[in-house]
């Protein structure tokens, strides 16, 4: 029996491309109806070869819109001939949120970090805009093409388009953020050749990220609160004296007594290796008041007063490597004997 309606809707939102019938071909009478709505286009195949293509609207099928059937027609059938043929539905809407991303991470030059592997995803936009062409070199014979199975072979296009403007545009990936909409402009402008080779127009392409491993993430962190700190010594002093309260703090008792008698020790001690850190000349002569102006080291580490021929404490002898200075600092000229500001005796 021959078919008189001829019509189709995708009910999932997915469809690309829907084959009517599913398998083989169907018979069809001349008069038919074919139904094609607004967001779709119907290609008629007949014997492998594309006849026709039907835009929006009710078409009855005659000799007048499909012309090549003239030579099938048999008299017997009185111009009702039915004639074996299939039909591709196309929906030409534009489909949104298509993903895309590298499957693996791709090396590249960075000027601060050096190399760094990135991988990128995002998301893109398409539509069909010449429907003969996309069945023919994209769908082939299949019964049913949907929005997975094109973004699956187009996200190797994607990826090689992306990843090429990417090396030629990085500099470092501290910058990237603020470059996605110029490369994704750039990649689109790219992509737009690729498209049109099968049939189909990329109407947007996004970049949601590009983004480093996750060690190289944690690299970064510790880089920032590096940063963060500002004045390391300022840091470490506030964190000592942090310490130290801390280990200080006990309960009334006598366990809390003997915790906080511990504490105190241990923040003691610590101090001292504290002290020790920041006023490395201080420590090593077991003091912790100020260096007197003008003051020197013997070979020992000693503190010296000014103008000391010998150490007071182990009795070296003090090389003069600088200008003269008497008791009180100030600097004398060679050979004088009384010091030109305070009138101090030179030894």
């Amino acid at each position: 029996m021959a078919i008189d309606v001829i019509e189709w809707t995708d009910f999932t939102g997915d469809e690309i491309v829907h084959r009517w019938p599913q398998y083989g071909q169907a018979d069809i009478s001349l008069g038919a109806q074919l139904t094609v709505r607004e967001s779709q286009a119907a290609v008629f195949f007949r014997d492998g070869k594309a006849l026709d293509v039907f835009g929006p609207g009710r078409h009855t099928l005659t000799t007048a819109n499909l012309p090549l059937f003239d030579r099938f027609i048999n008299i017997p059938f009185g111009g009702r001939t039915p004639f074996q043929a299939e039909v591709y539905f196309v929906n030409m809407r534009t489909f949104t949120n298509l993903k895309w991303g590298t499957p693996s991470p791709v090396i590249f030059r960075d000027d601060e970090l050096g190399a760094v592997r990135l991988r990128a995803y995002g998301l893109f936009t398409m539509r069909v805009n010449d429907p003969q062409l996309f069945v023919n070199k994209v769908v082939g014979t299949e019964h049913r093409y949907d929005t997975e199975s094109v973004a699956a072979w187009l996200r190797d296009f994607i990826v090689a388009r992306f990843n090429d403007m990417l090396g030629e545009t990085m500099d470092s990936v501290f910058d990237l953020a603020s470059k996605y909409d110029e490369l994704g402009a750039a990649t689109k402008a790219r992509l737009t050749s690729d498209f049109r080779n099968y049939g189909m127009v990329l109407e947007d392409f996004l970049i949601d990220a590009i983004t480093p491993p996750d060690e190289v993430n944690e690299m970064i962190d510790e880089r920032s609160r590096m940063a963060a700190v500002g004045d390391m010594e300022q840091f470490t002093r506030y964190r000592t004296a942090q310490a130290i309260g801390d280990l200080a703090k006990g309960g009334g008792d006598a366990g809390g007594a003997a915790a906080t008698g511990a504490g105190l020790g241990l923040g003691m001690t610590m101090a001292q290796m504290m002290a020790q850190a920041l006023s490395p000349q201080q420590a090593a002569q077991g003091t912790s008041g100020p260096i007197p102006a003008g003051a020197t080291t013997c070979p020992n580490g000693h503190v010296v007063a000014p103008g000391a021929k010998f150490c007071p404490e182990c009795g070296a002898k003090i090389e003069l490597s600088g200008p003269r200075t008497c008791a009180n600092g100030h600097q004398v000229p060679e050979g004088a004997k009384f010091c030109p500001e305070c009138g101090a005796k030179m030894q």
